[in-house]
């Protein structure tokens, strides 16, 4: 079954990639996207003021998976 390893903020356009992970914000490389905690917002759109008060919190529900080809 396909898993996707790849998610994007349908805010912004930010992908979170597994490969990648966001080691700075403590989500080593291979950290899959629904291992991430619950209160994970979008590194880019869920921590501007402006965008959170019109969106609300930029979290995980924000995201969808990128299918790859």
């Amino acid at each position: 079954p396909w898993e996707p390893t790849r998610y994007i903020c349908r805010i912004c356009g930010y992908v979170y990639d597994k490969k990648r992970g966001e080691p700075h914000r403590g989500h080593p490389k291979g950290t899959a996207f629904e291992d991430l905690p619950e209160d994970y917002v979008c590194p880019v759109c869920g921590l501007d003021p402006k965008i959170t008060s019109f969106y609300g919190p930029v979290g995980k529900s924000q995201f969808d998976p990128i299918l790859d080809i």
